[in-house]
């Protein structure tokens, strides 16, 4: 099996702490952590994936959204210039120690965070790489561990009804 991710989502796992916009998207991307964990590949795609699957059929879901498309393609961009080969539809990743602990201190010192301009959930992501990404969800590499990998950061996922509210516009 493999994981399919889209570009920006590469980044979304490295901070993923169990907050997310509804309960099953959350237990969705729970399971998908957990299966990151255990380095099951990444395929990368275009559009969609299997973390956006939790939340998909939502009215307020913005998976498909073209503003989406444009954070992926950031993604891609900064993601190139770190690993040193495309990064586009097809390329298989291999979520190891290594490649978590190079993909989040580059996440740490901003060298990948241009799709993350605009996204809702930035200062969140930059508050969990400045505390060593403890708590994280997807273990290995710098912060991640099985140990902390339920630990309380924050320490509740928002409600559905308290989603955090996106900083641009549709």
């Amino acid at each position: 099996m493999t994981i399919r991710l889209r570009a920006h989502h590469l980044l979304c796992v490295l901070t993923y702490v169990g907050r997310g916009y509804t309960p099953a998207f959350t237990a969705n991307y729970d399971a998908i952590a957990e299966r990151l964990s255990q380095g099951e590949p990444i395929t990368v795609i275009d559009g969609p994936d299997d973390i956006c699957r939790g939340w998909i059929d939502d009215p307020d879901a913005h998976c498909r959204l073209p503003r989406l498309h444009a954070r992926d393609g950031a993604a891609a961009s900064d993601l190139t210039v770190l690993l040193r080969r495309p990064v586009q539809p097809g390329l298989t990743l291999v979520p190891d120690a290594s490649l978590l602990s190079h993909l989040r201190a580059a996440f740490a010192a901003n060298e990948i965070r241009l799709a993350c301009a605009q996204c809702q959930w930035s200062d969140l992501c930059t508050n969990i790489a400045e505390a060593g990404y403890s708590g994280v969800r997807v273990a290995g590499g710098r912060g991640g561990s099985q140990e902390g990998a339920n630990a309380p950061f924050p320490p509740q996922p928002p409600s559905p009804i308290s989603r955090p509210q996106p900083k641009e516009s549709s």
